[in-house]
């Protein structure tokens, strides 16, 4: 492909880096988190999400990441808390271990950024930065 598509070279890094990640988990004992486990886990935020929210914004029903979030619970890796606003709602957060394995994801995407700063010099790399920051304005309806 001569010209391929903005989204597609941004898949790409993308693709990269999560294959960069999982390899880095599964190498630090975590052999238990499968890719579909960890997309959703991905999308938890500090303050926790509901299975309903998780699953909209993973874009898969509720039912699958209802099944999911049981699967990183069954692990150790998320837990269910009461939502604080609603008491009949229950929130996804991460447990300890889960925050282990997000420590090591944290690692590599460091590591990866200062390689990227390398190849294509801090400049280059904050130019990109930016112009995704502002791409996701009209793309993320989740910020």
């Amino acid at each position: 492909m001569r010209d391929p598509h903005p989204a597609l070279l941004m898949f790409i890094g993308a693709r990269y880096v999560e294959q960069r990640v999982a390899d880095a988990v599964v190498a630090a004992g975590y052999t238990d988190l499968t890719p579909a486990m960890a997309r959703v886990a991905a999308r938890l935020s500090e303050d926790g999400i509901r299975v309903t929210e998780l699953a909209e914004q993973a874009r898969v029903t509720k039912q699958s990441a209802s099944v999911l979030v049981d699967q990183l619970e069954r692990a150790a890796y998320v837990e269910r808390v009461p939502d604080p606003t609603d008491a009949r709602a229950r929130l996804v957060v991460l447990a300890p271990r889960g925050r282990e394995v997000q420590q090591v994801a944290r690692r590599v995407e460091r590591a990866i950024e200062r390689e990227w700063s390398r190849h294509l010099g801090a400049e280059r790399l904050a130019a990109l930065k930016e112009a995704l920051r502002d791409l996701r304005e009209i793309t993320d309806p989740y910020q």
